[in-house]
């Protein structure tokens, strides 16, 4: 099993959003590297922080895992979708996405102030500076650190 952060801007899709829908797909990742990971690395059972983004309390908010591996992103050949993308081909489509089921929202979130004070995380892309990746990877260890500082 592996360990991922995934960010999200909670006006857009929240740990509120996933919640109430239960499962949903993590679309519109349009980034090669982050494209990379969902097709190679990310297997169902994997876990995944929610990270909240752009927004008054940045921090992680919550809990998934990835029910269903990487499959092709449908809305980059939807033409009305903020996710369109003219170049991609459907023969051979650019972009995926995997499906995830929510697990647990944190009674408070975890902010990115807290994260970047913990000596165990300073090796995380995420409290380096200028890491704009939407999803990365976290270790074994850096996911222990985080989920003993969330309130549950």
């Amino acid at each position: 099993m592996a360990y991922w952060l995934f960010k999200t801007e909670p006006d857009e899709f929240s740990i509120d959003t996933l919640r109430v829908k239960g499962t949903a797909c993590w679309d519109g990742i349009r980034n090669y590297q982050a494209r990379n990971m969902i097709r190679d690395e990310m297997k169902v059972g994997d876990s995944v922080l929610i990270y909240h983004s752009s927004c008054k309390q940045i921090g992680v908010a919550g809990m998934a895992t990835i029910i269903k591996e990487a499959y092709v992103d449908h809305f980059q050949f939807d033409i009305e979708s903020d996710y369109y993308d003219a170049k991609s081909d459907p023969d051979n489509p650019r972009w995926l996405m995997v499906d995830i089921e929510f697990v647990e929202k944190f009674k408070r979130v975890l902010p990115l102030s807290v994260l970047k004070t913990m000596p165990e995380l300073v090796e995380m892309p995420l409290v380096k500076r200028g890491n704009r990746l939407s999803v990365m990877p976290v270790t074994e260890s850096e996911w222990q650190a985080i989920l003993s500082r969330v309130a549950r």
